[in-house]
């Protein structure tokens, strides 16, 4: 008899629970039984930007409350308004101003850093959008230089880098990150963050099928609900995608790192429905024969 296989390690992303303390959704996701968390980077929670002393004490904190309560992280770097107070996700590795790039860049060093003393299983980042005026080329030399010294302190930190995806960017879809990697020569330390909505988004192939294409650089995985053509990120039950072909798809990868919980929209609603989250995908994987009854 075939032993039946390991549950995913399912995590709920903190930019879906904004309105709670760090300390307070890290507890509420232990006690619902999540396997970890995807942790954005931001002011209300484990701000970057805190002078160096406070970062240090706040990033040990939570490395113990992580432990404490037995929680996996992956860090995420996706926070709106983190580095420019007046525009979303700005400045971007491919901002046109050298020293507004650098600012991106030296986020993302500081991420792989809290990253390393966390222990977490990933470090995300994603491409920004082309800014206006800026031809593709010179947007992919631009995404290239950027992301080598974070790729290298990634490497030299034992933390595997996961690029995004992100529906509008420069970097958009799996086709894209294939560029960034040909770009960069196909550095081995170079990993994928695939989140399951925007495949459903965006790519030509399902979900299921993104996974499988997707293994050998898949590092971290952000999941929720969603249509085809739509970018929005909606709870699970109210999209279009069929999720246990999803979640059989991520067993026969071998997969081993967090999917997480990806509804940034939806904080007013944060504890209800990373409750509800973890009961749809421990069904879903059920159903897909992954996970014990």
């Amino acid at each position: 008899m075939t032993p039946p296989r390991s549950p995913l390690r399912l995590a709920y992303g903190t930019n879906g629970l904004a309105d709670l303390r760090l300390d307070d959704a890290l507890g509420l996701l232990a006690d619902l039984g999540y396997d970890g968390v995807s942790l954005t980077l931001d002011h209300m929670h484990l701000d970057p930007l805190a002078p160096a002393p406070e970062l240090a004490a706040r990033t040990r904190h939570t490395a113990r409350r992580l432990e404490s309560l037995g929680l996996a992280v992956a860090v995420e770097t996706g926070a709106r308004y983190v580095l420019d107070p007046r525009r979303k996700h700005h400045p971007t590795l491919l901002d046109p101003d050298p020293g507004a790039r650098a600012a991106r860049t030296e986020l993302l060093l500081t991420a792989v850093r809290i990253a390393a003393d966390l222990g977490a299983t990933a470090v995300h980042c994603f491409s920004g959008r082309t800014p206006p005026g800026t031809g593709p080329e010179e947007a992919w030399k631009r995404l290239a230089e950027a992301v080598t010294p974070v790729l290298e302190a990634a490497r030299s930190a034992e933390v595997p880098l996961a690029v995004e995806p992100e529906p509008g960017h420069l970097l958009a879809d799996l086709a894209g990150f294939h560029r960034l990697r040909t770009d960069l020569g196909d550095p081995g330390g170079l990993g994928l963050t695939l989140d399951i909505g925007h495949c459903q988004c965006l790519e030509p192939e399902p979900p299921a099928d993104c996974v499988r294409a997707a293994a050998p650089w898949l590092r971290h995985v952000q999941i929720e609900d969603m249509r085809r053509g739509v970018h929005e990120h909606l709870p699970f039950g109210e999209g279009e995608i069929d999720f246990p072909p999803v979640l059989a798809a991520l067993h026969e990868a071998g997969y081993g790192g967090l999917v997480g919980v990806e509804l940034p929209r939806d904080s007013h609603a944060g504890p209800a429905l990373a409750e509800a989250s973890l009961a749809f995908l421990r069904e879903a994987e059920r159903a897909a024969g992954g996970a014990p009854c």
